[in-house]
């Protein structure tokens, strides 16, 4: 019975893309053949869809997305052969976050598995469906604080699917029953701020990244295991395993990126009261947008503590590190194998494929490093993808796809030596990543679902 139902796993893992970034979030799906050169007049389909900054999962011969349209918070779910939308179901947003512009009320990815999809949306919580679009269970959450809205995404582990949401407060790391949606576990998380990360569950840990730890907690009780303090401009993405070690990057800095107090009050503070007001912050065009964030207690004033944490946000041990993943308690600086600190991403999470470890940033800059050592093996730019980057690469086929805000998806042939083989117009903005499954490349744009098979 173990065999077959180990048999039964592994087929689901080789067709489906289950969760963010696919199976166990490793961004891997190898088999069958992949497209290099595309484009949205040769897709196998294409379906249009609301807007949403979620990316496509695959799961049980459907490709299922979230989406919001003014009060209605939206999943979806298309036949992943054709295209056809097979069913849509509605949730109402019921705390309607004011968010910063660059995020929306659907950027989480569901999550699936054999029987049911898994759906988190700030404004409402989480629901699971069936396959067949009947819904399961309702689990109102929040409201939650963050300036720049909560936009992790739910995994799967076992009986249970595990939600992290980091937020001004502290937020928490929880975990549900699958099947009732009630809660097994819940693990305040006072250490951390802001932070958009999504848990890798390994054997019986969950693993997180956050503002300014990685934290690893028991699976089966959310105690907290062990734990590295690193720096973050704000926790995103998801570790990776290689072997017995994690891959982690995080965005930082090793000097303040802001000025002074000081400084600011001697440009901005007109009425002389020690304190930045938000009429008195229009001028500051670098960081005036960003006054909601700095004003942390929500009172339209910035004070000089206030300032501060702002200021020396991400300094200290950032960068792209390997570091094993067993221990107790604190662990030491001779935990990390290595680190780099130059052209880490800030969005993407990076991939590890084939033994070579890629590095994904603005730019269209890509660097490939030996995940053993650290060392650098190629460092370039795919040319004519130059923009910025929010989706996470993805790779299968000896093949590494990357895509830009602008929708140039570039396709590099994998390997220490990468080059580009393919860039990809799809004419129309993409803040997704991609999915693969059963040899087709599902990528989202803003307004459009595609399907590209591997014989085109």
């Amino acid at each position: 019975m173990f065999l077959i139902s180990l048999l039964v796993c592994m087929t689901v893992a080789a067709a489906d893309w289950p969760q963010f970034r696919g199976p166990a979030g490793s961004g891997v799906a190898d088999g069958k053949p992949l497209p290099v050169k595309f484009g949205p007049g040769d897709s196998a389909w294409k379906a249009k869809v609301p807007f949403g900054q979620s990316s496509p999962i695959v799961a049980g011969g459907k490709v299922f997305v979230t989406a919001s349209e003014g009060k209605t918070l939206l999943t979806l779910a298309y036949d992943a052969a054709t295209g056809r939308e097979v069913w849509r179901r509605e949730l109402p947003r019921q705390h309607v976050h004011e968010i910063y512009k660059a995020n929306d009320p659907a950027s989480s990815t569901p999550a699936a598995d054999g029987n049911a999809v898994y759906v988190f949306f700030p404004d409402f919580g989480m629901a699971s469906y069936g396959l067949d679009g009947k819904e399961r269970w309702r689990l109102p959450l929040g409201p939650f604080q963050n300036f720049y809205g909560v936009s992790t995404s739910p995994v799967v582990a076992g009986n249970m699917v595990v939600l992290l949401c980091d937020e001004t407060r502290g937020g928490f790391l929880m975990a549900v029953d699958k099947n009732t949606g009630k809660q097994r576990w819940k693990t305040v998380r006072k250490e951390h701020k802001e932070g958009w990360g999504v848990p890798l569950v390994h054997g019986d840990q969950v693993i997180t990244i956050g503002s300014t730890r990685l934290d690893s907690y028991y699976l089966a009780t959310g105690e907290l295991r062990w734990w590295l303090p690193i720096s973050s401009s704000g926790g995103m993405g998801t570790p990776l395993v290689n072997g017995d070690r994690l891959l982690v990057s995080t965005l930082g800095s090793n000097e303040p990126w802001l000025p002074t107090f000081a400084a600011v009050l001697e440009k901005t503070d007109k009425n002389k009261d020690g304190k930045v007001s938000v009429a008195e912050s229009k001028p500051e065009k670098d960081w005036e947008e960003h006054f909601g964030w700095v004003d942390r207690n929500g009172d339209g004033l910035i004070d000089a503590a206030e300032w501060e944490e702002a200021r020396t946000l991400g300094m200290g041990p950032y960068g792209a590190i390997s570091v094993r993943m067993d221990g107790k308690g604190k662990l030491e600086a001779e935990a990390v194998d290595w680190r780099l600190q130059k052209n880490i991403p800030y969005i993407p999470t990076p991939l590890l494929y084939g033994g070579v470890y890629y590095l994904v940033k603005s730019g269209g800059i890509v660097t490939a490093l030996d995940p053993a050592t650290g060392k650098v093996l190629k460092q370039g730019r795919s040319a004519e993808a130059l923009g910025e980057y929010y989706a996470s690469p993805v790779a299968g086929d000896g093949k590494v796809y990357m895509v830009s805000e602008e929708g140039k998806l570039s396709v590099l042939k994998a390997g220490a030596e990468w080059e580009v083989l393919a860039v990809n117009d799809l004419g129309e903005q993409v803040f997704a990543s991609p999915a693969i499954g059963d040899g087709r490349l599902f990528v989202r744009t803003k307004g459009t679902l595609y399907c590209f098979s591997g014989g085109r």
